[in-house]
């Protein structure tokens, strides 16, 4: 049976509205319509503009559609469909967005952070299919976990399960999460930047050039440019994400331990730099893992890539979808 199903991506700078398909467990893109993310009440208005649009476009009636899923940065509280003062959209204090959508687009609607997003993305369409228990890593700006546990989502009691980049890894390091020397400190672009920026003043303070980056470059040096460079075979650059991989070894060690998961799928950075990574992760896992845990699991690129945003909100209303007709 296939079901037709719309989802909503707000993010900081842009939001997105699909459409999709979902059938024998997996959804199928079809459409999707971007647009900037402005203040509150514009936004909501042109999120539902493009909803009926998107509607119209493809000839859908209300008791056509499946379900619409939300997907957000947090903090949340998915239960009460609330948006709460996320960090990258300033102004959405409280927000009851699933109860607009749900008014003004007349289909049930549901919330999930970007993070449990992506997780249920990979799991019901990516690395994860046929999986029970999985972790989904993002490893972009910031770092966050999705759970996928027996089969199912797990948020937490308050939504706040899966908030990986707040443990401490070391007692000094780079700032991630409010925290020097945190999982995220070391593993997210913003962490990979900062490790970068005081190895080259390292560098600079010795009298030693650094081709790629000189004193008035540092503060604009992103993750991007390292990792070009490390592709190439600069020393350095190489160092600085051998860095980011023991730490992420290290700190996949800690959920392996705890969690016990067949699979744990990352994204972002380390999917896209995959071959300057692994080879340290790896060694790490092994030698801080416990092996009966480590053995049976198996860590990978997202499957989806660059398009798993496009796919994370389908895959919230495909969770909610199954979870009413169970």
């Amino acid at each position: 049976m296939k079901e037709h199903l719309l989802g909503i991506d707000i993010g900081g700078t842009k939001c997105a509205v699909t459409y999709g398909h979902y059938s024998d467990g997996g959804i199928t893109l079809v459409d999707e319509d971007r647009f900037p993310t402005a203040g509150v009440d514009e936004t909501v208005s042109a999120i539902c503009s493009a909803v009926a649009d998107m509607m119209a476009k493809h000839e859908l009636t209300r008791a056509q559609v499946g379900a619409v899923g939300i997907s957000c940065g947090g903090p949340l509280d998915t239960n009460k469909g609330l948006i709460m003062s996320p960090p990258n959209l300033p102004g959405w204090d409280g927000i009851p967005i699933v109860s607009l959508i749900e008014q003004r687009v007349g289909v049930r609607a549901g919330l999930q952070n970007d993070a449990n997003a992506c997780a249920l993305a990979e799991w019901k369409c990516g690395a994860g299919r046929g999986t029970r228990d999985m972790v989904f890593m993002t490893f972009g700006t910031g770092l966050g976990a999705g759970l996928i546990l027996d089969g199912r989502l797990y948020a937490g009691t308050n939504d706040n399960a899966g908030e990986v980049g707040h443990i401490r890894l070391s007692s000094f390091g780079p700032v991630g999460y409010g925290k020097g020397g945190s999982f995220e400190g070391f593993c997210s672009g913003a962490g990979i930047t900062q490790v970068a920026r005081m190895l080259v003043t390292e560098k600079m303070q010795m009298g030693i050039v650094v081709p790629w980056c000189d004193a008035g470059e540092l503060e604009l040096l992103t993750a991007q440019k390292v990792a070009e460079e490390a592709q190439k075979g600069d020393a350095l650059a190489l160092k600085v994400f051998e860095i980011s991989a023991r730490k992420l070894g290290e700190g996949l060690s800690i959920i392996i331990d705890i969690l016990n998961p067949e699979l744990i799928v990352i994204g972002g950075v380390y999917t896209r730099c995959k071959d300057l990574m692994e080879p340290q992760m790896l060694e790490t896992i092994s030698q801080e893992a416990l092996s009966n845990s480590s053995k049976v699991c198996r860590v990978v690129g997202s499957q989806l890539g660059e398009q798993i945003g496009s796919y994370s909100a389908l895959s919230v209303a495909a969770d909610l979808w199954t979870k009413n007709e169970k």
